[in-house]
């Protein structure tokens, strides 16, 4: 049987040298990063050239970046702490964003601490600028704006300059989940006017467990883990110094290789649509994700022609024929939540068949997507 991993957006494969990287830091580098004598020092050395890497590459500084154990942390800590620390009243953001970020604004709002606000969505899952300015202008609140740079179901994209700078002119402060797109698009943080981006490693062939915030310098936010002086006194606890050097290999790997890498997955991707358009005539895709120049080159959104019923075995199908995915709708799994993001912009009809996420890296070949595309037309002609 082949095994074909298609999930990318989920997480990817560990770059073999970033593994490397890893396994020298546990054997030769473990002193505590706090710790005055010289293996402590090597390993504060370490961490910190790791952290004006990646510094130097978004064009910040050193100090606005932020180890943390991932997107989620990232997200939950510029959120919360903004409420508590920089006078926030309102935020404003979609319904389509990762849950990182809807579950932790829904959780404020419950807790009194805020009004929330959703920018209407046009019908592909687009927030409409128009819109959020109304929002802006409604009352004279702190506000904050989060929108994701790279819908990780769908792959729409965001014009994240004109959002931004819509939000600065009217006084709110900036904040995008970019762990769809840090590492596999180029940022400029003194271009792009964001306060808050988010990243994880795991999303760029680095390890789990490591991800990073940007916030942008006298943000006047706080700590959010109490008890140390870590991380710049945002984040208390010993670094995971193997970690934030796979980090540091991975993020390095991912600029150093983008162009190409680029080239190489738009490839896959526009011949595994063409594929589909060819084999399952009846296929959609969901959101922009079939659109080349509007959508991530990473990944596309599959609604397939087959009944309720039928999409019950779809993911099973798939396992068993070595093909890993992610479901975007509820059939797949009898669930009755489904997809949050599919079912603010899918018709009741469409939202009763399987949707499918696929996701592409450059350890991906064309014969697998042929193998793939096959099997999905077996499915439907079956």
């Amino acid at each position: 049987m082949q095994k074909i991993y298609l999930d990318n957006a989920a997480t990817t494969q560990v770059r073999e040298n970033v593994i490397v990287k890893m396994q020298d830091a546990l054997a030769n580098f473990y002193g505590n990063p706090s710790s005055t004598h010289s293996y402590g020092r090597s390993a504060r050395t370490a961490i910190e050239s790791a952290r004006k890497t990646i510094a130097k590459e978004l064009n910040a500084q050193a100090s606005e970046i932020i180890f943390t154990s991932g997107g989620t942390e990232a997200d939950n800590m510029i959120l919360r702490c903004a409420v508590r620390d920089l006078g926030v009243k309102t935020i404003i953001t979609t319904k389509i964003e990762h849950h990182a970020v809807l579950h932790t604004v829904e959780d404020l709002a419950k807790e009194g601490g805020i009004d929330l606000h959703y920018v209407d969505l046009d019908v592909y899952g687009n927030p409409k600028i128009d819109h959020l300015e109304k929002l802006l202008k409604q009352d004279d609140s702190k506000k904050l704006v989060s929108l994701m740079h790279v819908n990780n179901e769908i792959g729409n994209m965001i014009d994240i300059d004109a959002f931004c700078n819509l939000s600065k002119e009217n006084g709110a402060l900036f904040h995008s989940d970019t762990v769809q797109s840090i590492g596999h698009y180029k940022w400029d943080v003194q271009k792009t006017s964001a306060d808050f981006l988010t990243a994880a490693a795991h999303k760029f062939h680095g390890p789990k467990g490591i991800g990073f915030a940007f916030i942008r310098k006298n943000s006047g936010m706080g700590c959010m883990i109490s008890g140390g002086s870590q991380e710049r006194g945002y984040r208390a606890g010993t670094e995971a110094f193997h970690n934030i050097v796979g980090l540091e290999e991975a993020f390095v790997a991912a600029y150093e290789h983008l162009d190409a890498e680029i080239e190489y997955v738009s490839d896959l991707k526009k011949y595994f649509i063409e594929g589909i358009e060819r084999e399952i005539p009846d296929a959609k895709f969901n959101g922009l994700s079939g659109d080349l120049d509007k959508s991530t080159y990473t990944l596309t959104n599959l609604c397939l022609p087959v009944s309720k019923e039928k999409a019950l075995m779809l993911l099973f199908h798939l396992d068993i024929k070595g093909i890993a995915c992610s479901k975007g709708s509820a059939c797949q799994s009898g669930s009755d939540a489904g997809s949050h993001v599919l079912s603010e912009i899918l018709s009741e009809e469409d939202l009763k068949k399987p949707s499918l996420r696929f996701s592409f890296s450059v350890y991906n070949t064309k014969e697998e997507l042929d193998y793939t595309i096959n099997t999905l037309k077996e499915f439907v002609a079956g």
